[in-house]
């Protein structure tokens, strides 16, 4: 049944929720929160009200409406952020950056606990140390307190893993307990973790402390090695006591957020305060629709970004006034388990750091807008510009395909994709040839168009999204195997073939039975060369890894006394067969799982075939 909106405007209830806005395709362009469902939607479609330009371009595009009704407000502004994040609507201001802070994860309800880097806080009963705005910092961390506490880098369970292996290379250069092999007991390997507990709580004096008296006395014992390592690792324990400050529930911690609006270009950026010291700043470049206001651009902003990290100030300060600003204190306060005070300073020290965090921001969006022009170029403006070429709109997904074999022998298919002009490389996808027997390369891209767009028809994972655009690497002959498949199950997508001249090079394309020809010179010819340079280097890269696999696997098969073990360890042993075969007796025997009988076999293997050869 056809959507009325006027008839399901006066079913709307006065409920707090969240409406999602559909287009013609069924697209989510918009998600928005409301106090009032009833009041809030209606206004969209209201004429006489004075609706800003966001909302003029949007409301024509809306072919329907739903809605879900939350309790309050609060769960409207959670939910509202779930769908956000989850549908990226067009409409809705959106983060280009999905950056996460790292933590230092200490896994205590271990018996053997361990000090690892983690990306974002679980509901474990690990204790976190964090966010730090520098994963480079986190690690130099993690690599002293190893190597103060000797906490083990390994991944065993223990204790039953214990004894199954031998102990590995940081016990023999005494980082490790190898409490793998029981040497240390629980109660030991505690009173070590507890110490780098206290240490990453920021109790550094009495390590520093320690270390020196242990230095001296290596000193004056002409262990002067040992001396210079103590004397490393006191400098390393200063430099992380100056540079990073492990955030606790005390102290004076907030987040300074300022925002620069140019249009539809936007930066925000945010000072990060721990226990009154600022320790780190980072900016969020963001997508913003036509006319949006500051203050929902701010909002928009803070609701994506504390939604995404794990640990919630005790104060924000933002550079602009916003909406919603109690329900907002009440969700971050919930997050954090303490109250959080949002607020606009307007004079003093407060203010100026403020104006020093907008200046920065600025600063960005001045140095980054030239940039972003010439991504765009390369990237939407190359698009549109193989759009006009081809008289349709600018193709949002565009996937190429690629042969590759060597006189037949184990053809592959790759398929890479593009979209808005940018690889996407999750989406790549290779194909091995099953029913083609030699070099036919219009029967293999048949078979590998047949099975990729049956495996969209059935919705299978990864396969489900059709392009809007195809290109073959070559011309007409490559395009009506495109167009046979797609015609035989009753597609209708767009082919085109991109043509290249006597010299390998791409001199046009072949659409609707026509060669078209292109500038050289664009930013559409530019892509249109790497989208066939990439389906061909990635058709290549996967024929190579086949045929060095079945080289090395089919000889290696067929040496006598060597199994699957023996022929896994001579692969990672050595890069290629030819190694293996220039590998001496004595070599071989020296191989961890080698007997005599089994070196012997394979140096043979080899050397009688040379013989017979020659």
């Amino acid at each position: 049944m056809a959507f009325n909106i006027d008839e399901e405007l006066k079913k709307l209830p006065a409920r707090p929720g969240v409406y999602l806005m559909h287009n013609a395709k069924d697209e989510i362009i918009y998600v928005g929160k409301a106090v009032s469902l009833k009041n809030r939607v209606r206004q969209y479609f209201q004429s006489s009200r004075n609706k800003g330009l966001k909302i003029e371009q949007m409301v024509p595009q809306i072919a329907r409406f739903e809605y879900i009704v939350t309790d309050s407000e609060l769960e409207a502004l959670v939910l509202e952020c779930n769908l956000i994040k989850e549908y990226r609507p067009k409409y809705n201001t959106m983060l280009k950056d999905d950056k996460s802070y790292p933590f230092i994860q200490v896994t205590v309800q271990e018996e053997f606990p361990r000090v690892l880097f983690a990306r974002r806080m679980k509901k474990d009963k690990s204790k976190y140390f964090g966010p730090y705005t520098s994963a480079g910092a986190v690690k130099e961390t993690i690599d002293l307190v190893r190597k103060l506490y000797c906490l083990r880098a390994c991944s065993k369970k223990l204790p039953a893993d214990q004894g199954k292996e031998r102990p590995c290379l940081y016990y023999h250069i005494h980082q490790c307990k190898a409490p793998c092999q029981g040497w240390i007991t629980p109660e030991e390997y505690r009173q070590q973790v507890d110490d780098a507990l206290n240490f990453l709580n920021g109790n550094f004096q009495g390590v520093i402390q320690e270390l020196t008296v242990k230095m001296e006395q290596a000193s004056e014992e002409l262990r002067f090695e040992e001396a210079c390592e103590y004397r490393d690792l006191i400098e390393s324990v200063r430099r992380i006591g100056e540079h990073q400050k492990i955030t606790g529930s005390s102290g004076e911690d907030r987040d300074v957020v300022a925002l620069a609006l140019d249009r539809e270009d936007a930066v925000a950026q945010i000072f990060f305060i721990r226990d009154g010291k600022l320790i780190g700043r980072d900016h969020f470049y963001l997508r913003v629709a036509a006319g949006e206001e500051r203050s929902g651009v701010l909002l928009s902003f803070l609701k994506q970004f504390y939604a995404g990290t794990p640990f919630i100030p005790r104060e924000l300060m933002l550079s602009d006034e916003i909406e919603d600003h109690e329900v907002l204190e009440e969700w971050l306060g919930r997050k954090r388990g303490q109250k959080v005070h949002i607020k606009v300073p307007k004079k003093g020290s407060k203010e100026k750091l403020v104006e020093l965090a907008a200046h920065n921001a600025q600063i960005i969006l001045n140095q980054d807008r030239e940039r972003l022009k010439r991504e765009e170029g390369r990237t939407i403006g190359a698009v549109k510009e193989i759009g006009r070429w081809l008289s349709m709109e600018p193709p949002e997904r565009i996937e190429a395909y690629d042969i590759s074999n060597i006189s037949g022998f184990q053809s592959v298919g790759s398929m890479v994709v593009y979209e808005k002009g940018k690889p996407k490389r999750a989406d790549y996808r290779k194909f091995r040839i099953k029913s083609v027997e030699g070099p036919n390369d219009y029967a293999s891209m048949e078979e590998v168009l047949s099975r990729r767009f049956q495996r969209g028809i059935d919705a299978d994972s990864g396969f489900e999204k059709l392009p809007d655009l195809i290109m073959m690497d070559g011309g007409q002959g490559q395009v009506n195997v495109a167009l046979e498949v797609l015609n035989q199950m009753g597609l209708q997508i767009p082919v085109c073939g991109m043509v290249k001249d006597d010299n390998h090079r791409t001199r046009g394309l072949y659409f609707n039975n026509c060669e078209i020809p292109i500038d050289r010179n664009g930013e559409g010819f530019h892509l249109i060369t790497r989208i066939q340079d990439e389906a061909h280097r990635f058709a290549i890269e996967y024929h190579r890894l086949l045929r060095s696999k079945g080289q090395v696997h089919s000889v290696l098969d067929d040496i006598p006394g060597i199994g699957p073990g023996r022929r896994k360890e001579l692969m990672r042993h050595y890069q290629s067969l030819d190694e293996i075969r220039n590998a001496g007796l004595e070599e071989l025997r020296k191989l961890p799982s080698m007997n005599e009988r089994a070196a012997r076999s394979v140096y043979d293997y080899f050397h009688k075939s040379e013989n017979h050869e020659g």
